[in-house]
């Protein structure tokens, strides 16, 4: 019998930031793998380069953001900006896909582009919601409005509230909730909320994770959005994210750490968004300096606020770690953590990041700055177990410790054995049978059930 994937067209619109094109590139691999046709509606603002997926067709549209705008590091307000002037074009790119093409199944789209729900109002043409986060961090999300009725945005005595449980999302505490301490949180939640009920209007629900690392979470998940929901990550684990980086990879970071000696290495990576002022980078400096130990430390230019890019470092600084130490603008990520020499990885907690780190096996140390990384952090340390989060401001003696703990204690030590069962229990998830690429096939087959009956 022919497949009837054979016959399906998915329209994908990522949203266009490094940590969300990433995986929906990959997702697009894996969906192409199994016979799908697939076309990408992508904004001019971080358009990946087409000529890197042949295979795939890229429909360009316009976003409205200046240079200006489309420069900041204000994410919640470049996600309204997007939001709010890409209904148009993406609509009018899709009717066209539309009357051009009989054999389009559905659009899958990222969470944060909330807007496509107006997109594909009246085109007869189903939605899929694909959330680039981990299953705890959205349920989180989801409960903001009870959270922000139960006074947790209160300026009232937040400070010294900071530490305090958060009964209703264990293991969490008032300063992990998202957004809670901005000074205006209100513009956060409103986008929140537009995101989590646009999800909640579509016909199925993608997340990049594996059912043994968040299956607790699951019966929550259904409570509150009740619609077929596919686990079938860790996506890299199928195909590489190294093509659609948008930034230049560093090789020179391969060759340095071929001559390191095994799990000897710290690999420290804030993210592509992440950004921090000179007193907390110098903390970080003496930090790694004082630990002793080998790093390899991607410093992006705009990672320090004002900087070019290392003029800021002490000369002392390069002096005391030069035999041990490699500092690059940006790293091919997996290959590092999947490499011999690499024995710890220090995150912002980035999902795709945290997703990389378990399947490599490398111990995290877990700092975070917006959005769902507070929350991750929270689980890889409370709950998982799998690293350590720096609690409070960048301090070079805790940075110390977190590094000495991780590279060289028991502590450590068990962090690996941890990450080593669930390493096995994803090998095992991604097998035939197993739980991702059974949610796969289930997938593909909704998928092509849309197209079967001509939605």
């Amino acid at each position: 019998m022919e497949n009837p994937s054979k016959a399906c067209r998915i329209i994908l619109f990522p949203l266009p930031l490094q940590g969300h094109i990433n995986p929906m590139i990959q997702l697009a691999n894996i969906l192409h793998s199994r016979g799908f046709t697939i076309s990408i509606i992508h904004t001019q603002f971080h358009s990946p380069d087409p000529s890197k997926y042949p295979h795939f067709t890229f429909h360009l549209i316009p976003d409205g953001l200046s240079e200006d705008q489309a420069s900041i590091h204000e994410i919640l307000r470049v996600l309204h900006l997007l939001n709010t002037d890409c209904i148009g074009p993406a609509r009018e790119c899709l009717r066209k896909l539309l009357s051009t093409h009989d054999d389009i199944a559905c659009i899958i789209t990222d969470a944060m582009m909330y807007c496509s729900k107006d997109v594909v109002e009246n085109l007869g043409i189903p939605r899929i919601v694909f959330r680039t986060s981990s299953i705890c961090s959205f349920l989180a999300f989801a409960t903001l409005p009870l959270l922000q009725e139960k006074g947790y945005y209160s300026n009232n005595n937040l400070d010294s509230r900071r530490e305090d449980p958060v009964p209703e999302l264990p293991p969490l505490r008032v300063k992990d909730i998202p957004s809670v301490q901005r000074p205006d949180p209100k513009h956060a939640l409103k986008i929140i909320r537009n995101m989590v009920e646009g999800t909640k209007m579509a016909s199925g629900l993608i997340f990049n994770t594996f059912q043994d690392l968040e299956e607790p979470n699951l019966a929550n998940l259904y409570d509150h959005f009740r619609m077929p929901t596919f686990l079938i990550g860790p996506f890299h684990k199928f195909f590489s994210a190294a093509s659609s980086s948008l930034l230049t990879q560093d090789r020179g970071s391969i060759s340095w750490l071929d001559t390191q000696k095994p799990h000897s290495v710290l690999y420290v990576s804030f993210g592509s968004l992440a950004a921090m002022d000179e007193n907390s980078a110098r903390e970080v400096t003496w930090g790694l300096a004082n630990s002793k130990q080998p790093f390899l430390w991607v410093v992006r230019p705009g990672l320090v606020q004002g900087s070019e890019w290392l003029e800021w470092l002490p000369n002392e600084f390069m002096e005391v770690t030069s035999q041990r130490g490699y500092i690059v603008k940006w790293a091919p990520q997996q290959e590092v953590l999947s490499h011999p020499a690499v024995g710890g990885f220090w995150t912002h907690s980035g999902w795709n990041s945290v997703l990389e780190s378990i399947c490599e096996g490398a111990p995290m140390i877990c700092s975070s700055f917006f959005g769902d990384q507070t929350l991750n952090s929270r689980y890889v340390n409370d709950a998982w177990k799998l690293g350590i989060k720096l609690e409070n401001e960048l301090k070079r003696e805790e940075i110390e410790s977190a590094i000495r703990k991780i590279m060289l204690d028991r502590e450590g030590q068990e962090i690996r054995e941890r990450l080593l069962c669930l390493k096995e229990k994803i090998d095992v998830s991604l097998k035939t049978d197993g739980f991702s690429s059974q949610y796969l096939n289930a997938l593909s087959d909704l998928i092509s059930s849309f197209r079967s009956a001509g939605l």
